[in-house]
């Protein structure tokens, strides 16, 4: 549905060339809510500007519906936009207009008919649930609201995919969850595939079902909302997914547990799915000649699949601790040491524990 394909963004800044985007090359599928998250300066808004060319690439193919858009005449441009729908994070409508005309202004300015409008604003305004706001100004509206309206103006044209800007990071939590939702039912209802830039790991996890990652203008990691969430590969995307699944305890902790205990080894253990509801701890302490310390652990949902994380402490010889690592990978649980800062791992023989195992 939209690919770019060696993508780059280029601007000169003084004598200075700035790198926005730098080869990019990734496909969001039709049908997808795709996320692509970022630090400040990532290049995330380049990138979803290029979709409908706000922003025109230095080099490279944009290619929606089977289209590369840098190839078509102005005219053929104009047509291909009317598929793009677009909210932005400041919601971009005119607060001297209102409700009804802030919505119809796709149409209008397209020539369509004032019955056709009428009928069309109607029935997004009360999709969006804001039919007893036709004729209120802007101003008179909260955030979410104002956001609602921006949807509906992006769906007034019956566009094939939706960009969205940083939608919801001027909105309270509340009011983000409410648009969220709000846009999950687009996509849904109306079949139209979604394109999110967000700085929030949280938006992520609660609507997309796909996600890339950018650093310095490039895609560094991309891949399902499940993948991403329970086997982070870069130190960015962890971050990020830190931000939201809490799966760490203070350095401090681990440094003063293994001062009060010499034989104890810290692990973190993730599981996935129907293994959530394993019984691992009690099943450990019943097999094997250790003791088993709880230090953390919660569980969270990803696209309808229960993740959760639970660190340990486990007390005991070192070979018998080699055993509980193995019992834990044979039931298809990831395991992987932790380990302060400065503090250096045990030499475990047959084994590798400082690595993630998997099942």
């Amino acid at each position: 549905m939209i690919e770019f394909i060696g993508t780059s963004k280029q601007y000169r800044l003084d004598k200075k060339i700035i790198k926005a985007l730098d080869h990019i090359d990734l496909k969001v599928n039709k049908g997808d809510i795709f996320g692509v998250i970022g630090f400040s300066g990532a290049g995330k808004s380049t990138l979803i500007r290029t979709v409908n060319l706000l922003e025109t690439p230095t080099e490279g193919k944009v290619i929606v519906d089977g289209k590369d858009l840098t190839t078509l005449s102005k005219r053929q441009l104009r047509e291909e936009k009317k598929n793009i729908g677009m909210i932005f994070q400041h919601f971009n409508l005119l607060s001297s207009k209102t409700v009804f005309d802030n919505v119809a202004m796709p149409l209008t300015l397209s020539g369509v008919n004032k019955r056709e409008i009428e009928k069309r604003v109607n029935e997004v305004l009360k999709f969006v649930g804001l039919e007893s706001k036709t004729t209120a100004y802007i101003d008179q509206l909260s955030g979410g609201q104002k956001q609602r309206v921006g949807i509906a103006r992006a769906l007034v044209t019956n566009p094939k995919i939706l960009l969205c800007d940083e939608a919801t990071s001027a909105l309270d939590p509340q009011t983000t969850k409410s648009i969220l939702e709000l846009l999950k039912r687009v996509n849904i209802e109306y079949n139209i595939t979604i394109l999110i830039i967000t700085h929030e790991m949280e938006v992520i996890r609660e609507i997309c079902n796909r996600v890339a990652v950018m650093e310095n203008g490039q895609i560094i990691e991309t891949g399902n909302v499940l993948e991403i969430f329970s086997a982070p590969k870069t130190k960015t995307t962890r971050d990020f997914v830190q931000s939201v699944v809490r799966d760490e305890i203070p350095q401090s902790i681990y440094e003063q547990l293994q001062v009060a205990n010499p034989n104890e080894r810290i692990f973190k253990l993730k599981f996935i799915g129907v293994d959530v509801g394993q019984p691992i701890v009690s099943e450990v302490v019943k097999k094997f000649s250790v003791d088993i310390n709880v230090l953390f652990g919660n569980i969270t949902e990803l696209q309808k699949i229960p993740f959760g994380n639970l660190i340990i402490e486990i007390v005991g010889a070192d070979t018998e601790t080699e055993k509980v690592v193995q019992f834990i990978k044979n039931r298809n649980v990831q395991i992987e040491e932790v380990l302060a800062n400065g503090c250096k791992p045990r030499n475990y023989s047959g084994s590798d524990l400082g690595n993630p195992i998997y099942g």
